[in-house]
């Protein structure tokens, strides 16, 4: 740690670019986060998922990928992140993208739904009223910037048990949303970059998913998955994930042309396909 505390007052010395200021914050994070010149970005993360039950020993489950897609709009106060997101489920084993999945848990054989989250847009003001946007962040030893970016979730379940006693945990999801963005500094000095490269980390802890058919069933999922900023875009994804995508839902090969509301989400996803089938 002392290291990092040095090399913060070395750069600070050295550069015009100071994080602790918001505006420098602000641009720095939307460069990081997207295109300030409204150009796509995709994101693309893979890795692992496994089961957290309590008094158990955890199990890996699935291996699973995924990318988001958007472009940053620039309104007065700040800007407008238009995105749709894809995530799929593919066997441990073979790394094939899963159809059905042998829940070992229950026994059931389950149709697996992938994630097609759309839209998943987000308002990010410079400012309201006295608050100033300031994204947390870490100075790493090599010069490179962490933001950390942490969500932690509760609300009110669009599947509640009563409805859904079958697919849903409880009347309230909860769970956790954990990044990292990890940029150059030297990147973020240099103005003319309007997107800068970027690798990232996620980890999520939630619920069983709805098509699991897991009911109330104690324990969760830990999602640990890292990735990065494609600079060849949608074409740099995985051919795999590019035929299924071209096959079902081609809208998700770009990103959102304007605002749209409210967010999808895997729960409000699976809600609108049960009442389709209904």
């Amino acid at each position: 740690m002392k290291y990092a505390a040095a090399a913060i007052l070395i750069i600070s010395s050295l550069s015009a670019l100071d994080l602790e200021d918001p505006s420098d914050n602000f641009s720095c994070f939307m460069r990081t986060r997207g295109d300030t010149a409204g150009e796509e970005v995709v994101f693309y993360w893979s890795g692992s998922i496994s089961s957290f039950v309590p008094g158990e020993r955890g199990s890996l489950l699935f291996r699973a990928d995924g990318y988001n897609i958007g472009r940053l709009v620039q309104v007065d106060d700040g800007y407008e992140l238009l995105t749709r997101e894809v995530f799929v489920y593919r066997d441990p084993a073979s790394g094939e993208i899963l159809d059905s999945w042998p829940n070992p848990f229950t026994g059931e054989e389950v149709e697996v739904v992938h994630v097609w989250n759309d839209p998943v847009n987000s308002y990010m003001p410079r400012s309201d009223g006295d608050w100033e946007f300031r994204m947390p962040y870490n100075l790493l030893d090599d010069g490179r910037i962490c933001w950390n970016l942490d969500i932690l979730l509760t609300y009110p379940s669009p599947l509640p048990v009563d409805s859904y006693p079958e697919f849903s945990a409880s009347d309230i999801y909860q769970g956790a949303e954990l990044f990292h963005f990890f940029v150059s500094f030297e990147d973020l000095e240099n103005s003319e970059l309007t997107s800068v490269p970027c690798q990232i980390s996620w980890t999520r802890f939630g619920q069983w998913l709805p098509w699991m058919k897991m009911g109330q069933r104690p324990g969760y999922l830990i999602y640990h998955c890292s990735g990065s900023k494609l600079e060849g875009g949608y074409d740099a994804l995985p051919e795999d994930i590019r035929e299924l995508v071209e096959e079902n839902h081609p809208e998700y090969t770009r990103a959102p042309e304007e605002w749209t509301s409210p967010n999808s989400t895997s729960w409000t996803y699976f809600r609108q396909l049960l009442e389709e089938q209904r």
